[in-house]
This record gives structure tokens, C-alpha cells and sequence, in this order.
């Protein structure tokens, strides 16, 4: 059996977070919707940019950030868009004014195509914002050399991908974050790539510690319905990791025993 707390709570940077889901709140049909797929799933918290381009007003003027207050739940500033080490840390440090949180979810894009992160300077970008003060969860990929460097500067929970931001593929690699959950004992949260919420049980059954999603919830079908299924099955998947699943076998394995049973139907 595994076990993280003595509650099982979620921990990052010493705060404690009964919910083991973070929703986006972009792009989704109108903000009922995106109250109430909060309002179904009950994440710990929810992401939103100061550089955020919705698709109505309604996404991007003083409604929008009212409804953020009328959501009573933690906001994730983040630093989408950002392209240079330099345009990371002014918005880090306009966002941590304008939401008066010292958290920042750290995306420094490398390329416009794939978004992949900026992995020559996410670690420089990391450092600087941590001896700013902030607590920082940084976008990345799943190598297992940047996420510890990333943990060197003083990361205290580490975000990787699954597959390319709104893609919904799922896990591509996963060797890759197996390794990485077992080398790692840091919180790990996985942030873009899952589509479905089997993707989300399966790498909280590897032992992750959160899910961060926002496509996948705000362009289902009926989001508030996805939402719940996705916070069903984080929590699914976490409770598997803790039970501890069986070895598999090579071979079939009786799952009736032989003791007790007429001599005739044994060998």
C-alpha cells in the first residue's frame, strides 16, 4: 500500500489540498458552464493569465474575474504565452499583484507549434521567480533531468506533460513518466495532453499526485458531466495507487484454491 499523508491529503509548497484535480477555465461555452463544472468537480484550484485571450468578452473583462472571486476557490495565476525568461517573471510578478497569491504555474513556451516548454531556460526562469518569493509549479516536459534540475532550484512539486497541450492523446510515453514518478519524490501533477478520463486514472494508478486540465473538460460535449467524470476517476485512480495493484503474471492463475475440492478435479 502506498500513502503520501497521514490524511492523504494533496501537499504542495506545505499547504494542503483536498482535491487532487486543477481545472483550466478557458474555452469553455459560456461562464455557467465553467461555474458549474467547478461547482461538479471541485478542484483545488483553477488556472487563469493575465495574457488570456477568450473567445467573448465575457472571458476577458472585469465579469470574468468576478466570477473567479464568486467561485471560492484558489486561483493558479499562470504565464501562458510567455516566450522569453524575462516576459515569464514581469507577468509572474503582475499576476501576484493583480490575484495577491505568491503561486504561480510557470509556462515558458519553446516553440509556437507544439508549445512545448522553453527547456534551456525554464530552470533559469524557475530559480529566478523562487528567490522571488513565489511558489512555483513549472510546465514541462518529462525528462527526468529537468524536472530534477527544476527541483534543485527549489521547485517543490514539478508539472510534466503527457502529450502536447489540447492535444487529448493521453499518455505518449509512458516508460517516460513511470520513470519519472519512481525517480521523483517530489509532488508530481500531470499538465496538457489528457483526453479522456480513463488517461487520468491511469496516471494516478502510477502513483501521480494531481491531474491539471482544461481542454479536455471545456470542449467535451456536456463539460459539467466530464468534469465530474474526471474528478470521479482522479479519485479512482489514486485510491488504486494507494491499495496497491497485484504483480501481473505471465501465465494464468487460479482464482479459485484447490483446497477442500474432490480429489478427481485435482492433479
Amino acid at each position: 500500500m502506498n500513502t503520501q499523508t497521514s490524511d492523504d491529503a494533496l501537499v504542495l509548497y506545505g499547504q494542503r489540498f483536498d482535491s487532487r484535480l486543477l481545472l483550466g477555465t478557458s474555452r469553455y461555452p459560456s461562464p455557467a458552464v465553467l461555474e458549474a463544472a467547478v461547482e461538479r468537480s471541485k478542484p483545488a484550484m483553477v488556472t487563469a493569465s493575465l495574457r488570456r485571450q477568450g473567445s467573448n468578452a465575457a472571458e476577458t473583462g472585469a465579469s470574468f474575474w468576478e466570477l473567479l472571486r464568486k467561485l471560492n476557490v484558489p486561483v493558479l495565476p499562470n504565464t501562458a504565452g510567455c516566450m522569453t525568461i524575462q516576459e515569464a517573471v514581469t507577468t509572474a510578478q503582475m499576476a501576484r499583484e493583480v490575484f495577491d497569491t505568491p503561486w504561480i504555474k510557470l509556462e515558458l513556451i519553446g516553440d509556437d507549434y507544439t508549445l512545448q516548454p522553453d527547456t534551456l531556460n525554464l530552470v533559469e526562469a524557475a530559480s529566478i521567480l523562487i528567490k522571488d518569493g513565489f511558489q512555483v509549479l513549472p510546465y514541462t516536459t518529462y525528462d527526468l533531468v529537468l524536472c530534477q534540475k527544476l527541483v534543485d532550484v527549489g521547485c517543490q512539486a514539478v508539472m510534466p506533460w503527457a502529450a502536447p497541450i489540447g492535444t487529448g492523446r493521453g499518455p505518449v510515453n509512458p516508460y517516460a513518466m513511470q520513470m519519472l514518478r519512481e525517480r521523483l519524490k517530489v509532488p508530481l501533477i500531470v499538465d496538457a495532453g489528457l483526453g479522456r478520463p480513463s488517461h487520468a486514472c491511469a496516471v494516478m494508478e502510477w502513483g501521480y499526485d494531481a491531474v491539471l486540465l482544461n481542454t479536455a473538460v471545456a470542449l467535451s460535449e456536456d463539460p459539467v458531466l466530464m468534469a465530474g467524470a474526471f474528478a470521479d476517476a482522479v479519485n479512482a485512480g489514486h485510491a488504486a495507487w494507494r491499495a496497491g495493484a497485484m504483480a501481473e503474471q505471465t501465465a494464468a492463475q487460479p482464482s479459485t484454491p484447490v483446497l477442500g475440492t474432490p480429489f478427481w478435479h485435482q492433479e
